[in-house]
């Protein structure tokens, strides 16, 4: 780095403050102090206006570092938190605070300083010194025509997105299934300097535990029985463009770890062994759940989490935006048309009407799929009519015997799916009712063993 950044340990562990330290000063850093206790913390900060605050949450003083965080907050001194307790009380606290990182003992030198970058690149950012390093034709195009969408959450998420586009940093898209993601992941890409290279998609969900390493990594010819030829994971397929990792919030743990390591060092190594391959890859990853909450349950790492959520843009659900329905509407009339070679000049007000009193639980793409289907039915070149069913899901009755969790996920599906006629997909389906992806059922009716007919 060209200025030395002034860094101020907060550590009540000597051993641990001191290998800091001298993990810091060898990597180029000035670091002004270290601090036992708060009281120590604030006498530093006012004699040597650190640049960054590396704060431990549990002190073995009256203050905890989260209380001296808010005063940082204050202070507007950006602040990065070690410590070894990821507790959901914990974290929900450190959350408030707003840190730009948070690093889990015990760690190693390089994920401190991979920690640093992504916290300097956020605070970056925000801040607007980010904006500088950006291309100059980046805000005044248009992110993806195919992106349809005015209103101010969609505006706001667009904007965002053509932010990050021309840099090389991670993204992390958040949203409930059907609101765009890959389409947004897509126009991250086309919009980037790896837009002539590849675009590989991963959907975590979809892929039985036993093959995600493999999908992920490669293997050697031999590693496992049926592995009878060398194959490219999808990794060493992504190099040089963008990897795009959907519902990244499936993936299960140990795989977290070596995705952890491969975007920390850059590296690969293929099940079977062999020789460690660089790769040059942008991860775009994407989920519907809550992985703040997954964190804290023990399902998703908080060290990877804070890796992907470099850069977070949330995409808003369909009823949050209802003024974007007739824009939406009116765009995949045209898209059907097209298709289809038939003339379709719009839809009626009654019918746009029962649109827009309709919550959409599958969002975009069940929108898409009620107007493809009206657009089949009509007779003429309008849509007058638009009908919605909702499934009735039969009343659960009292149950003597106390189920497992998995049990009680079988019956529900097996349930849903009566309900539906046996449909996984569209917007009838099993799937647009319980707000999952259709990819993300027929993954959970196989490890449920619910057969197509769901008998």
């Amino acid at each position: 780095m060209a200025d030395k950044e002034k860094i101020l340990i907060v550590e009540d562990e000597f051993i641990v403050g001191n290998d800091l330290k001298m993990i810091l000063v060898k990597g180029g850093y000035d670091v002004c102090g270290i601090a036992a206790s708060v009281e120590q913390a604030r006498l530093l900060i006012s004699q040597q206006k650190p640049d960054w605050v590396l704060l431990d949450i549990i002190l073995k003083t009256p203050t905890s570092g989260i209380e001296l965080a808010k005063e940082l907050q204050q202070l507007r001194i950006p602040f990065l938190y070690i410590s070894a307790n990821t507790n959901q009380q914990t974290l929900e606290a450190a959350k408030a605070t707003q840190p730009y990182g948070f690093l889990v003992k015990p760690f190693r030198e390089r994920d401190l300083f991979v920690m640093l970058d992504i916290a300097r690149y956020r605070y970056g950012a925000e801040t607007g010194i980010i904006r500088e390093e950006r291309q100059p034709a980046a805000a005044a195009t248009v992110l993806d025509p195919n992106i349809i969408g005015s209103s101010n959450s969609m505006k706001k998420a667009q904007e965002q997105a053509g932010i990050v586009a021309p840099t090389n940093t991670s993204v992390l898209l958040l949203g409930e299934s059907g609101t765009g993601k890959e389409r947004f992941a897509q126009a991250i890409h086309k919009n980037s300097h790896r837009k002539n290279k590849p675009f590989i998609t991963v959907n975590c969900a979809a892929l039985p535990v036993s093959l995600l390493e493999s999908e992920l990594f490669g293997h050697e010819r031999g590693a496992f029985t049926g592995a009878v030829q060398k194959r490219a994971g999808k990794f060493e397929q992504a190099h040089g463009g963008t990897l795009f990792l959907d519902e990244i919030g499936e993936l299960p743990l140990e795989a977290q770890v070596k995705l952890l390591r491969t975007l920390q060092e850059k590296e690969i190594e293929k099940l079977g062994g062999g020789p460690l391959i660089k790769v040059d890859v942008r991860v775009i990853a994407a989920t519907n759940r809550n992985l703040e909450k997954e964190v804290a349950e023990g399902r998703f790492r908080l060290d990877l989490y804070y890796r992907l959520n470099v850069f977070p843009i949330a995409l808003p659900p369909l009823r949050e935006h209802k003024e974007d329905i007739t824009p939406l509407t009116l765009h995949f009339l045209k898209k059907f048309s097209t298709n289809a070679g038939r003339k379709m000049t719009g839809i009626s007000d009654a019918a746009l009407q029962t649109l827009l009193q309709h919550d959409w639980p599958g969002n975009i793409r069940e929108l898409e799929h009620v107007i493809e289907r009206h657009f089949i039915l009509a007779e003429g070149e309008q849509i007058n009519t638009i009908n919605i069913p909702v499934a009735q899901l039969p009343v659960l009755a009292a149950e003597e015997k106390l189920e497992t969790m998995e049990e009680m996920e079988r019956a529900h599906i097996l349930k849903v799916l009566k309900a539906c006629n046996g449909r996984v997909s569209g917007s009838m389906g099993a799937a647009a009712i319980l707000r999952i992806s259709a990819q993300t059922l027929y993954s959970k009716m196989k490890k449920l063993g619910i057969k197509t007919t769901y008998k």
